[in-house]
Order: C-alpha cells, then structure tokens, then sequence
C-alpha cells in the first residue's frame, strides 16, 4: 500500500497539495496549453457582441440582430456537444483544426452578406454554420487539466481558474467588439473575431503531447457512452441555460440601454463591469479550500444569482446598473466553477470533453434565447425591459435545481464505470 501511494504521489506531485494559483501553475506542461488556449479562447466573447453591432447597424433593428445572433448561439448549442464527443474519440487536434476553417471561412461570410443589404434569410443562413464551428477550446483546456491533475485537491482550483479565465476573456473581448466596431467599422469587430480563432486555434492545436488520450481496446465503448447518459450532467445543463440567460439578456439590454442614453461607447465598459465581478469572484473561489458539499454551494450560489438578477429591470442609472451588473458578475462565478467541478465526480474522463461541452452548449443555448426575447422586448416595450429575461431564466432555473439537485450526487448501486487504467474515480450509471 505505502509503495503504491508513493507511486501515485511522485506521478502527480499535485495530488497532496494544498490548492492554490501558485501550485495549480507550476504543474508541468500546464503553460504549452494555457497561453494558446487563452488566445484561442478570445473569440469567443466577441461573437454576439460583434453579430449584434453589426446586424443593427445594417438592418436598424434589435430583434433582427438578437435572431441572427440567437440562431449562431442555438447551432453552437447543437453541435458543440458532438463536437466535445468527436475530440474524446479521434483526438482534439483532429476535431480543432477543421473546426477553425470553416469558423473563419463562414464568420467572413456573415460579415459579408450583412454588409451587402443581403436578404435576412442569407445572413441567417450564414449564422448557421457560423454557431456550430464556434471551437471549444474551454472543455478541451478543462480536459487537459484533468489529465494533468488527475485525483488531485487541485481540480476544483483548476475549475476556478478557467473560470477565471473565461471571464477575464468576457472583459476583453466586449470592449474589444465594441471598440472596433463603433470606432473603426460596424464589421471590424467580426473580421478580427475570425481572424483570431483561426491564428488561435491552430496554436492550441499545434499543442499535441497535452491532449487527452484517446480510448483504444476493449474500454472503448465505456469510454464514448455519452455523458448525457448521467442525470446529474441533464440537472447541469438546465442550470447553465439559466446562466446564459444573464449573459444574453445583459448583452442586448445594455446596448439598447446606452444607447438609450445617447452613450453607446458605456456598452463595453458597463459589460466589462458585469464580467469583471464575475472574474473576481472566480479568484477568490479558487482560494478557499471549501469544505461544504459543492451541491450545497450550487444550490446556495445559484439562490443567490438569481436574487440579483432579479433587480436589473429596476435599475434607471448608469451608476446603480454597474453596481447590479457587478452583483450579478459576481454571483455568477461561483455556480459556474462549482458545475464544472462536479463533472469530475459525476463523468468518466473518457466522455468530460463532451460534457463540458454540453454545459458551454447549454450556455450558448441559454444566449441564444435570451438575446432574442430581450431583443423582442427592447423593440416592443421600454428601454431596460430585456432585463426581465435573466430575472426570469435564473427563477425557473433555481426551481429546477432545487427539484431536482439529489442527482448531482455521485451514488454507487453496485454498478460503476470502470476506472480503465486505474486514475479515475468510479461513476455511477443509469
């Protein structure tokens, strides 16, 4: 036994650790994927932004720009999950490098067709493969980590330091769009978004000895059972639709509300706001060495997230909507970090790619509905009323969780997933 557990712990140095940034860091090879992973990952807080500015600008129309951006958020949705699938079978370069072309290739389009007075009909058509080659380079870095780390303390650090990281991207990448597409052309925002996933992507794919193996013999078909097999990955997913809610009705409601106001620069920098109480709280929540169960502290965070959202309709000031927006970002982070840590307990590392993926998709999903519903509601009522849809995604989500969080828990009955070559935790099936 002692021989064993020195074996495990000079493997994985990390496994006895106590979490923090600065161990989570010096895990061998952790920067070949991160620093091309970061860029890689940028685009994507520019997309529906940058779809958005644009397509109002071109048609002078909210609901038009929510649609368009709402159908590249529902083919992301769609195909994100098979495409997490698709990487835990055959690899993530063989998945990535494809998946980059044609995002470029079809984002390109869309700027073109919306910038030519196309019919909408061609844009939207545009936006389809546009959303389903958005790559998923966040669960692929998620998955890395987890090969990396493996049974280590540190995974709930990791989780928080990509969430971190995602929303430190959600800071950028808005002031970013904004600032090209109101300075320097309404399609400046969408040619750089393409341009980057192309150099990005390509570099985190170049990033080959990081990736996760893939499942070969007679553990292959365990491995590929799909993650949306387990009930607690279905509870999740609802839950993430709820966050994406905040993230699209927050985007549309805030440039119909500055511009409102005769202020449209305030878009990036009242949205930077939200995103960046989202990234602090994320770092503080990498911090602590939690000892509450993480269903308790889903149930807790996601209790008060919506409390939050529940006020932004009220808010009639730049002032108090920072301050709310800055609420809400950081209510956000912590059910987001929690989700995705119990992946780890709930999903056999052969099937993680895709079920991070699901939850990214059920963000993007989530996006996709709200930036259509507070597109409608800005076009139709009052300025702010895109508001009620975080308010009223978080509440349905809440009840959901609340009904619904006993199967968040990994219980055995007997049956586990087997552990393969022996470094993952078992997990119960249906």
């Amino acid at each position: 036994m002692a021989s064993t557990v020195t074996s495990k712990t000079s493997e994985n140095p990390t496994a006895s650790a106590r979490p923090g940034y600065g161990r989570l860091l010096r895990t061998r090879g952790a920067w070949t994927f991160l620093l091309p992973g970061f860029a890689a990952r940028q685009p994507f807080a520019m997309l529906t932004i940058s779809i958005v500015l644009l397509v109002q600008h071109t048609t002078g129309s909210y609901g038009a720009a929510g649609a368009v951006a709402a159908v590249t958020g529902v083919s992301m949705a769609l195909f994100a999950p098979y495409s997490g699938r698709l990487a835990d079978r055959y690899g993530q370069r063989a998945v990535l490098v494809p998946g980059v072309l044609l995002h470029a290739l079809s984002g390109l389009t869309l700027t073109a067709l919306a910038l030519l007075d196309a019919p909408l009909w061609a844009v939207f058509a545009a936006a389809v493969p546009t959303g389903a080659s958005v790559p998923q380079v966040g669960p692929m870095v998620r998955a890395r980590w987890g090969v990396k780390l493996k049974d280590s303390p540190l995974m709930t650090t990791a989780a928080a330091f990509e969430s971190v990281t995602d929303e430190l991207t959600f800071v950028v990448g808005p002031l970013l769009a904004t600032a090209l597409c109101t300075a320097v052309d309404p399609a400046a925002g969408l040619v750089t978004e393409a341009s980057l996933t192309l150099i990005g992507g390509l570099l985190f794919a170049a990033q080959k000895g990081t990736q996760p193996s893939v499942a070969t013999g007679g553990h292959a078909r365990v491995e590929h059972a799909s993650a949306l097999r387990v009930p607690g990955v279905r509870v999740l997913i609802v839950t993430f639709l709820g966050i994406g809610t905040v993230f699209g009705g927050m985007q549309v409601s805030l440039a119909a509300f500055t511009e409102s106001i005769g202020e449209p620069g305030l878009n990036g920098v009242l949205y930077g706001v939200f995103a960046a109480g989202n990234m602090l709280s994320g770092v503080v929540c990498g911090a602590i060495a939690w000892k509450v169960a993480p269903q308790r502290r889903l149930v807790i965070g996601y209790a008060a997230l919506a409390l939050a959202a529940s006020g932004l309709w009220a808010a009639h000031s730049v002032p108090v909507l920072a301050g709310l927006g800055l609420l809400v970002g950081m209510c956000i982070a912590p059910a987001l970090i929690t989700g995705y840590t119990l992946v780890d307990s709930l999903v056999p590392a052969g099937a993680r790619t895709e079920a991070f993926t699901w939850l990214t998709g059920a963000v993007a999903l989530g996006q996709a509905a709200a930036v259509t519903a507070a597109g409608q509601l800005e076009d139709r009522f009052w300025s702010g009323a895109g508001f009620l849809v975080p308010m009223g995604g978080t509440v349905l989500a809440l009840a959901t969780l609340l009904a619904l969080r006993s199967r968040l828990a990994a219980r055995g009955n007997g049956r586990t997933v087997a552990r393969g070559v022996g470094h993952r935790v078992p997990v119960a099936v249906d």
